[in-house]
C-alpha cells in the first residue's frame, strides 16, 4: 500500500511491539500487569512508545505481541489508546501462547511467529514495549526510509559500567556497524544497541533463516549480531532521554525524570 506522507508518495509500514516477557526481575508489579503497561509519570510505558513513533507517519497498522497471560490486557488497552489518541492506528494483539518463562518463544521467536501469522511483507519498525523515549522519532522513520536495508537505533549510555548491560557496538563514517558485542566485560564503547529495529520487507525472510538455523531466539539484538556480517546494517543515534526499564530501581528513576518533565 502507498501512502501519501508530507507530499511524498511512500510504502506504508507496520510497526510490531514486543511485550510478551515476563519481567520477573519486577515482581510483585509484574504479576498482575505487564511491564510495558506500568506506569511512568502518570501513563503507561507503551504510550511513550507509540506516542514518539506517531510522528513518522504512514504507519498503518500495529502488532503488539503478547502472552497468554497478559494478552487480553493490552486488547483493552489499544482500544483505550486508539480512542484517546488523534492517531488512526490500526492495533493486532497476537498472543503467542506462552505461560511463564519455561515455554516463551523469546523475542525473535515472537517476531516470527508475527510475520507468520499476519503473512506480513511490508517495511517493518521492531520496538520492545518497555522503552521509554522523551523525543520523537520522526527522523527515525526518514532515515529508515531513505536505506535499503535494516537500521539499528544506538544509544550512547555514557558509562562503561553501563555499557557493559547491553550490546555495544562500533559503527564507521558513514553509521554502519562495524562490531556488535553483547554484554562485554571491557566494552570498547558507550555507544549500544537499543531495541529499535528497522527491517525493510526484503529483509524480513532474514528472520526466518536465523530461526531456521536454530539461533538463539531470546534477546532481539542477537538477530543483528548474526545480520551485519552478512549485509550492511546501518545506526541511527536515539536523540533525548531513553531508558530501558529493567529493575525497580530504573523504574523509580525514570518516574522522577519524566515526571520533572
Amino acid at each position: 500500500m502507498l501512502i501519501e506522507i508530507r507530499g511524498i508518495v511512500r510504502p506504508s509500514m507496520k510497526v510490531l511491539i514486543l511485550a510478551a516477557g515476563y519481567a520477573t526481575r519486577l515482581y510483585p508489579l509484574t504479576l498482575t500487569q505487564p511491564k510495558p503497561l506500568l506506569p511512568v509519570a502518570g501513563k503507561p510505558m507503551i504510550d511513550y512508545v507509540m506516542d514518539n513513533l506517531a510522528p513518522i507517519g504512514g504507519i498503518d497498522e500495529v502488532f503488539v505481541v503478547s502472552n497468554a497471560k497478559f494478552a487480553g490486557h493490552f486488547s483493552q488497552w489499544s482500544e483505550a489508546y486508539r480512542q484517546a489518541s488523534q492517531h488512526p492506528f490500526r492495533f493486532s494483539v497476537i498472543n503467542d501462547g506462552s505461560t511463564d518463562d519455561s515455554n516463551k518463544l523469546g523475542a525473535i521467536g515472537d517476531l516470527n511467529l508475527v510475520l507468520d501469522q499476519a503473512n506480513l511483507d511490508d517495511d517493518l519498525i521492531v520496538v520492545a514495549g518497555d522503552n521509554l523515549f522523551n523525543q520523537s522519532l520522526r527522523g527515525f522513520g526518514d532515515y529508515c526510509r531513505s536505506q535499503s536495508g535494516p537500521v539499528l537505533g544506538v544509544y550512547d549510555v555514557g558509562s562503561l559500567e553501563q555499557a557493559r548491560k547491553y550490546g555495544v557496538v562500533d559503527i564507521d563514517a558513514t553509521g554502519r556497524i562495524t562490531s556488535f558485542v553483547e554484554k562485554p566485560a571491557e566494552p570498547a564503547s558507550t555507544l549500544i544497541g537499543i531495541a529499535l529495529y528497522y527491517y525493510p520487507r526484503q529483509y524480513l525472510a532474514s528472520v526466518r533463516q536465523y530461526i531456521a538455523e536454530g539461533n538463539n531466539p531470546d534477546q532481539p539484538g542477537r538477530l543483528i549480531q548474526w545480520l551485519y556480517p552478512q549485509t550492511s546494517v546501518m545506526t541511527w543515534s536515539v536523540p533525548g532521554i531513553w531508558y530501558d526499564i529493567g529493575s525497580k530501581e530504573t523504574l523509580a528513576e525514570a518516574n522522577r525524570i519524566f515526571a520533572r518533565r
